[in-house]
């Protein structure tokens, strides 16, 4: 992974655009934040890709915790910021409101370290049942792990909804899924 260019981009444009049509002033506090810092750190990234991307490799057997940290704030281009920030300005709006700020934010910032300590977990675990040490290198970045929890999160305060994913009406309760899937192949890794 290298470092990017640090340049307006049509996923950034469109981004922008989006956040335009739903107004500043109808984007609670928190919500705006993370968009905001995501953006911020997408054009100024603090180090390139490959010095802050979370690996069991990297966070565990070197000690670079401060990746945990890192990694969900960081996105591989502007079309993997473009989709996690608009899932993001949405749920943003519906759970903040709903939650309250405070309370939104400590659940964002929870969420941002545990998903990371899940996904070493997970890569650990696939490292032992299939006898892979490949899985310790995989290296991942971006806001996703957040954004699939959220949405577990929204279906609990909001069941029986119906959300559209990529324009197909689809029961909340398996949105999460499509979109999950959605987004893997949209933007793989």
């Amino acid at each position: 992974m290298e470092r990017r260019q640090r340049r307006v981009s049509a996923g950034l444009l469109l981004l922008l655009y989006q956040i335009s049509q739903v107004g500043l002033q109808n984007i609670p506090s928190v919500t705006l934040g993370v968009l905001v810092l995501n953006i911020f750190l997408f054009l100024n990234p603090v180090r390139p890709l490959s010095e802050v991307c979370l690996s069991v490799n990297e966070a565990v057997h070197r000690r670079n915790w401060q990746r945990l940290l890192l990694a969900p704030f960081h996105h591989a281009d502007d079309w993997h910021l473009y989709y996690n920030m608009i899932s993001m300005l949405w749920k943003g709006i519906m759970l903040e409101r709903k939650l309250k700020s405070i309370w939104f934010a400590y659940i964002i910032a929870v969420f941002s370290l545990l998903i990371g300590v899940v996904y070493m977990v997970l890569e650990l675990l696939l490292v032992i049942v299939l006898d892979d040490p490949s899985y310790e290198m995989n290296c991942g970045v971006g806001f996703s792990g957040v954004l699939f929890a959220l949405k577990v999160l929204n279906n609990h305060y909001n069941p029986g909804r119906v959300s559209s994913v990529l324009g197909l009406p689809i029961s909340s309760k398996y949105a999460c899924w499509v979109e999950l899937v959605a987004i893997h192949l949209i933007s793989p890794g």
